[in-house]
């Protein structure tokens, strides 16, 4: 689950608004017994998301509070590629500035499919899909498609670039049960 800010009105429609924050976060559903109504007035926008995988494709890093474990993995991978124990927020400013531009599209960059760590997402012909291993799996919003051979040659990525950065040092995504087919 994810987390963005309020998003929504005290009708449940969303505005034109798609984050109210810099700190993109994603979340446990279920955490110290905590009991949400999804969309409630006054309250942050739930996100759902497949897996860990597509929230970090989508600009999201671990909480802090109900996924510490995760965090604190994802800011270990961070400072093993910086240099720099960076804190949650300076790890959200940089996020910040690699997953969208003024202008509200998402920023991609370009890289071989040789060099691209599991749990990286890419565009290919025209759908998201998951690099795992050798393989690459087709997202759908029930689960990963069946598994095509990772091809050679570039490929237009979607995960953030610190995020890719992190992946590249160890951090490992939860993924969808359906990944388990490689």
């Amino acid at each position: 689950m994810g987390n963005r800010g309020i998003l929504h009105d005290d009708l449940q429609r969303l505005g034109s608004a798609r984050w109210r924050h810099k700190a993109w976060i994603c979340c446990v559903p279920s955490f110290k017994g905590r009991r949400r109504v999804p969309m409630s007035p006054g309250a942050y926008t739930e996100l759902f998301f497949l897996d860990e995988a597509v929230a970090l494709a989508a600009g999201h890093r671990p909480c802090a509070e109900c996924r510490r474990a995760a965090f604190d993995a994802f800011r270990d991978a961070w400072a093993e590629a910086t240099g720099s124990c960076a804190r949650a927020p300076e790890i959200d400013r940089a996020l910040h500035r690699a997953r969208v531009t003024r202008n509200r599209t998402q920023v991609r960059q370009t890289g071989d499919l040789a060099d691209l760590p599991d749990g990286t997402f890419i565009l290919r012909d025209g759908r998201a899909h998951l690099v795992l291993a050798d393989r690459l799996l087709p997202f759908t919003t029930e689960g990963y498609g069946s598994p095509l051979r990772r091809p050679s040659g570039a490929a237009t990525i979607l995960t953030p670039a610190p995020t890719l950065t992190v992946l590249r040092h160890a951090y490992r995504p939860q993924l969808h049960p359906t990944a388990g087919r490689v």
